[in-house]
């Protein structure tokens, strides 16, 4: 069956080409009786516009380009934190009708790949997720003038607007909570040092204990399960005394509450563990988790509705940071 043409909507509604070219493209220009004679041939004939030609008219793609600067391997793993960030992006667009396209940049050639995908205009715009600090992306899209949103704040120099949670603020909870619990040896285990949310997570915990006469202990991790646990090692080795541990990740205090079961350390009794973010996982580790709640769909939607709103950098002007804010959820492992 031949796929119906613009010139046989346009003969069926008793109109122009280009007023049914109007109509399909969203034109204001158009009567409303003229409009519904349009749209009434159009479901009459089965019409869909072909979505490469509009693209030449109206210079939209209706497609928005996520990148990721990580690998496949962390992308798609056991952590959960970017299969919600997709949902969240992925609903809120088709809400507005329109797409998104998944781009892996975790090398000198994925960072390259993307740039030459989106100054080959097959995005309206992009959104940034898990950068690190020495991401080249960002001034290469400044370069584009593409409109940029970044999932967290940027690292780099690059003015965008962006949105997050409030990280210092969930870890200072985190870490009065357990001094609350009249815990005296309070360890970290910090995300990568290159990544804000890292950073913020620690400058956290660290400006709770600079009010007191605690000192701090930190153990790096790259936000896994298995960091986690090598860094919880690690701690207990540095620290026999400690006697709990805040995790800037629920994977990381996951893989913290493994290696203190191995090391015989009952938890809460003689470590208490505190997480950061509230996935689905949290509520079902022995003993349960507490952790500070991350509204991690909600920021990656309002992501989009920046973006989509066109809140993005306009010569002097940039849209303010959205900022949600976090939640303390006690459990039985503090």
């Amino acid at each position: 069956m031949k796929r119906p043409t613009l010139e046989a909507v346009a003969a069926r509604a008793g109109v122009s080409r280009a007023t049914v070219s109007r109509v399909v493209n969203g034109s204001s220009s158009v009567a409303p009786g003229i409009r519904a004679a349009v749209l009434r041939a159009v479901d009459e004939l089965g019409y869909v516009p072909n979505s490469a030609a509009r693209s030449l008219v109206t210079q939209r793609t209706d497609t928005i380009g996520l990148v990721v600067s990580e690998p496949p391997a962390r992308v798609f793993s056991d952590d959960p934190f970017f299969s919600i960030v997709v949902r969240g992006v992925g609903q809120e667009l088709e809400a507005a009708d329109k797409q998104v396209v998944l781009l892996l940049a975790s090398s000198p050639a994925g960072h390259a790949r993307v740039e030459r995908y989106v100054a080959g205009g097959h995005v309206d715009g992009v959104i940034l997720l898990s950068m690190h600090g020495s991401d080249p992306l960002p001034a290469a899209l400044a370069r584009l003038h593409v409109p940029v949103v970044s999932h967290g704040r940027p690292v780099s120099a690059a003015r965008m607007p962006y949105c997050d949670c409030d990280n210092v603020g969930g870890s200072r909870a985190a870490v009065r909570h357990l001094l609350d619990r009249g815990r005296r040896r309070i360890a970290n285990i910090a995300g990568p040092p290159d990544m804000t949310a890292a950073i913020d997570r620690l400058t956290g915990y660290r400006e709770v204990l600079s009010g007191t006469d605690r000192r701090s202990l930190v153990a790096m991790g790259d936000f896994t399960r298995e960091s986690g646990a090598a860094a919880m090692r690690q701690l207990l080795e540095d620290d026999p005394s400690l006697d709990a541990v805040f995790a800037a990740t629920d994977l990381m205090a996951i893989g913290a509450l493994q290696t203190l079961r191995r090391a015989g350390r009952r938890v809460p009794d003689d470590v208490a563990v505190v997480g950061f973010d509230d996935i689905e996982a949290a509520r079902f580790t022995d003993p349960p988790l507490t952790t500070i709640r991350h509204p991690i769909e909600e920021v990656a939607r309002s992501i989009v509705r920046v973006l989509l709103a066109g809140d993005t950098a306009d010569g002097d002007r940039l849209a303010e940071p959205l900022i949600l804010p976090t939640e303390l959820v006690v459990r039985d492992s503090s």
